[in-house]
């Protein structure tokens, strides 16, 4: 069993919102990550992927887009992310996913060897500067969310199991200083994060960072040339 992870794939097959307006890396980009997808997943393989799925108002507007991914091999999981409008009721879209198709919010789930958890997160402040009293509110409550996913991937994980965490926006600023979502994932013991939102050559970024005992993966789908991330395998020999 593989896990591999990509974010950011604002899809429109229902919704017109063209990504190619945002330069070449954008041009047919569905089509580039639908053919990596199929070559590197098996279906006992897990797909994370970190919000910002659809440009859909709705879920009616979003279906397409979700259906689109679900046809593809592996159980996906997804998290929201800040452009996901069409989020709403939780049980409403798990209903409504495909099968093999799962998402998180304020619980985790296991799949093998693996725990899951997540949650979308919020703009961290730079270091030194002050979030306004709205950010703050916000970033209050994906913190209580976030830890809420993080207690229960707690309970059902195991010896032996490796924690994984979604969230889509980067957990620290643009220096990569410290911030309440990593102490966080230090203190549960996640070995590994998965995060999405930052997109373009002027964003400060790293694909991959290492703090502490956790890895940081940085996939938007833009960043990644539109090609899935091996995150974590079963199979010795894969490099990850």
């Amino acid at each position: 069993m593989k896990v591999f992870a990509i974010s950011d794939p604002h899809l429109s097959f229902t919704a017109d919102k063209p990504m190619s307006i945002f330069g070449a890396v954008w041009e047919n980009h569905w089509d580039a990550i639908e053919s990596d997808w199929s070559a590197k997943v098996s279906e006992d393989d897990v797909v994370l992927i970190a919000g910002d799925v659809s440009w859909g108002m709705t879920l009616d507007e979003a279906i397409e887009d979700l259906k689109k991914i679900g046809a593809l091999p592996g159980k996906k999981i997804y998290i929201r992310g800040n452009h996901d409008y069409w989020w709403s009721s939780i049980s409403k879209i798990r209903a409504a996913l495909p099968e093999n198709s799962f998402c998180i919010q304020n619980d985790a789930m296991k799949i093998g060897k693996y725990v899951f958890a997540g949650s979308r997160g919020w703009s961290i402040p730079e270091l030194g500067a002050a979030a306004s009293p709205e950010d703050e509110k916000i970033l209050k409550r994906e913190v209580i969310r976030m830890e809420m996913s993080l207690k229960c991937a707690e309970k059902i994980r195991t010896d032996g199991d490796m924690l994984i965490a979604m969230i889509h926006f980067p957990p620290f600023d643009s220096r990569f200083s410290s911030s309440v979502f990593t102490e966080l994932f230090n203190r549960y013991s996640v070995e590994k994060v998965v995060y999405g939102h930052l997109h373009g050559s002027k964003a400060r970024t790293e694909t991959y960072l290492k703090r502490g005992e956790t890895e940081y993966y940085l996939t938007s789908c833009d960043k990644l040339g539109n090609k899935l991330r091996l995150i974590a395998s079963d199979t010795v020999g894969d490099g990850v």
